[in-house]
């Protein structure tokens, strides 16, 4: 392991159990969006990475609730979304994988900064969908990546699970696509290895969509949508 990544590395663990900690006495939404958008510009100025929003204006500017889908290549995906919609008035919780509950780096964060666990070996779901539901209620959009997981193929995306869809249309909720255009974990590779060069990331966010649309998959229209 080279210097700078040491250095990152070190960087990272400290900031995000230091944001942990502070999204624990976190007590409302804007709060804690505010704290959100605040470790992700402190990361993303460590690693010297500037996020391009493009389509910031499809978000609507009422306080209706959505479900926002995103393509996942790299572990700083989160981190670009908070900081792209940094401008909205939109406010989500993430669904977590429960792996990150449990980890030493992110466990902390992961717990506090308003996410909805997802156990994938569970063989009873109804409490995730009861907490995303709960969510709903309380007027907070849920923050997708519907491939379930990264995507570490050559390909842009991979499958979509069904479940975000289904989970949108069963809380009556509208779809916003978002698409990470730059393969964010190669510029991740680039960073660690160099941070001392500036690099950008592009990010598109599309108008809402009607989840019950049924002539075409939500994978399928999202790839109509980014032309992919």
């Amino acid at each position: 392991m080279g210097f700078n990544k040491i250095r990152l590395v070190i960087y990272a663990t400290f900031i995000t159990n230091l944001f942990g900690f502070k999204l624990k006495k976190a007590t409302t939404k804007d709060e804690k969006k505010r704290l959100r958008v605040e470790f992700s510009t402190a990361m993303l100025s460590k690693l010297n990475i500037n996020i391009v929003t493009k389509g910031l204006e499809n978000i609507p500017s009422d306080d209706s609730i959505y479900m926002l889908v995103c393509n996942h290549r790299s572990v700083i995906d989160p981190v670009i979304v908070e900081k792209a919609l940094e401008k909205s008035n939109i406010y989500g919780v993430w669904v977590a994988k429960k792996e990150l509950y449990k980890s030493p780096f992110f466990g902390n964060f992961t717990r506090n900064a308003g996410t909805i666990l997802l156990d994938r070996e569970s063989k009873n779901m109804s409490g995730f969908f009861k907490d995303v539901k709960d969510a709903v209620k309380e007027e907070k959009s849920i923050f997708i990546f519907p491939e379930g997981g990264r995507n570490k193929s050559s390909e842009v995306i991979s499958e979509f699970k069904s479940g975000s869809q289904i989970l949108a249309i069963k809380n009556k909720i509208q779809i916003i696509p978002v698409y990470i255009e730059t393969h964010a974990g190669e510029i991740l590779k680039k960073t660690i290895a160099d941070n001392s060069i500036e690099r950008e990331i592009i990010i598109r966010i599309a108008k809402p969509i009607n989840p019950r649309d049924k002539e075409l998959s939500l994978e399928d229209k999202y790839r109509e949508i980014f032309q992919l």
